[in-house]
């Protein structure tokens, strides 16, 4: 069996970070991807994917990049249930992220240029565990 997806897009907001009860990071996001066909109107969409990241890598997510980075994810589909507050039943469809790659092209100071939070963060590559 074979469970691989690999996408390259575009955040549309900042990465959410928040710890589990037992200390573990995680962090969460949604790639626009775009589409290869245009539609009638001559236009291209996109598909807006939500994304997973756990651990160390959600970290560097939440502090080097945000809304608009241009980022590989390599991982999984994901498909769970849970019950709401009134008692329906929901379908949860996500990509758990097992390696992010920042995109981003590199400015003229040899540095990343990644944003955190809307800010610019300079960082050297080897930082990057992945």
């Amino acid at each position: 069996m074979l469970n691989r997806v690999i996408l390259i897009g575009r955040l549309t907001k900042d990465p959410e970070l928040r710890y589990t009860q037992n200390g573990t990071a995680v962090a969460s996001f949604t790639l626009a991807v775009n589409r290869t066909r245009t539609n009638q109107q001559g236009e291209r969409e996109a598909d807006f994917i939500p994304v997973v990241v756990w651990q160390k890598q959600a970290e560097n997510c939440a502090n080097f990049i945000g809304k608009g980075s241009l980022i590989a994810v390599e991982g999984r589909l994901q498909i769970r249930t849970y019950d709401d507050k009134e008692g329906q039943r929901r379908w949860v469809t996500e990509v758990v992220a097992e390696n992010v790659r920042f995109l981003d092209k590199r400015d003229s100071g040899g540095s990343q240029g990644m944003r955190a939070l809307g800010n610019e963060v300079d960082f050297n590559e080897d930082d990057i565990p992945f």
